[in-house]
């Protein structure tokens, strides 16, 4: 089968930062499916992993998370899906990647892909919006009040990938009031769009602008990006007993200063479940679901922003590149072999 792969960690303008390869057909065992791909997304992770994750010497890492496809093969304890259902999932960082044909996945983390996308639509989904979801209801608890607090969450980085999902969470499954932060005239027009109803400049000191919303501290604080540069803001703008989660990985994070407002603190990794094997690692395929449900009914919409081409090196290489500027709204995504 044909996939995209590399073997030594590089720069993605390297000639031979990804490549074109053909590897051995998978077989589904246990509960895995055998997905035929039809369109991945390209996301921070990818990136990371190309740039510093060396694969065993002479052996090739395919990358590649998010996907969606159709089912081809399952194995003998699949209980949730069959051949030629159409499906959309975000796999495991341990494992082989879905920049390939055909790909495993364990049916506990895949969901049925939403009716009214298509598959490039469906593939931007799944990663950021498994990691929105956890993070505002499994880390941050934005179902329970914060006393004193604004009934609001603060969403640094509104326009990425996570950030474009989790405004349309928020505003979809909870009553928050949705600030979200943007520093470009086209990326706060996305944000507007998506649902905000505040957006703020990340550009310039956070905390002054969101005071002068006068709605009081946010109970919540949702940092996507650049959370080391923005710790300061963050500690200013929240409420006193707090809650406070982030994705990224900054080099350094002092935590002290939060001591005093009693702020807790949680990271959010969406391959945790999968990596560990949770007891509750089937929530995956639950949210999946109830996010293609709010596909369906029109209440969230598609984070696609860019269509790059095909499924191959060249073009995967173009989406690696987008993805590092750091300027990406929404979400770069490949359709087709």
């Amino acid at each position: 089968m044909r996939a995209v792969a590399y073997k030594i960690p590089q720069p993605i303008a390297a000639e031979t930062s990804l490549i074109d390869v053909d590897l051995p057909m998978p077989e589904a065992h246990g509960h895995d499916l055998l997905v035929e791909i039809k369109a991945v997304s390209v996301n921070p992770v990818d990136v990371k992993v190309r740039a510093h994750s060396a694969p065993p010497a002479d052996e090739l890492k395919v990358l590649g998370w998010d996907a969606a496809g159709v089912v081809k093969a399952v194995g003998t304890d699949v209980t949730l899906f069959r051949p030629g259902d159409e499906v959309f999932y975000a796999g495991v960082i341990s494992r082989p990647g879905s920049n390939a044909e055909f790909h495993l996945v364990d049916e506990r983390i895949v969901g049925k892909k939403p009716k009214s996308l298509d598959f490039a639509a469906a593939a931007a989904l799944p990663l950021t919006s498994i990691t929105a979801y956890e993070a505002l209801f499994d880390r941050l608890k934005v179902q329970d009040a914060i006393p004193g607090a604004a009934r609001s969450i603060l969403i640094i980085g509104g326009a990425g990938g996570v950030g474009s999902i989790a405004i349309q969470i928020a505003r979809s499954l909870t009553d928050l009031t949705v600030i979200a932060t943007a520093s470009r005239p086209e990326t706060q027009n996305w944000v507007k769009a998506l649902g905000g109803h505040h957006v703020v400049d990340h550009s310039k000191p956070i905390a002054p602008e969101v005071a002068a919303l006068g709605m009081g501290a946010p109970g919540f604080v949702f940092s996507t990006t650049n959370t080391g540069g923005h710790v300061g803001d963050i500690v200013e703008a929240i409420a006193p007993q707090g809650r406070f989660a982030l994705i990224d990985d900054p080099k350094t994070l002092d935590i002290v200063p939060f001591k005093r407002k009693a702020i807790s603190i949680h990271w959010e990794l969406m391959f945790t479940r999968p990596l560990y094997g949770t007891p509750d690692m089937i929530e995956q395929h639950k949210l999946l679901n109830k996010i293609s449900e709010l596909v369906d009914n029109g209440k969230i919409r598609t984070t696609l922003t860019e269509t790059v081409g095909p499924i191959n090196a060249a073009n995967l290489k173009k989406a690696h590149a987008m993805v590092e500027s750091g300027r990406m709204k929404g979400k770069a995504v490949l359709a087709g072999f």
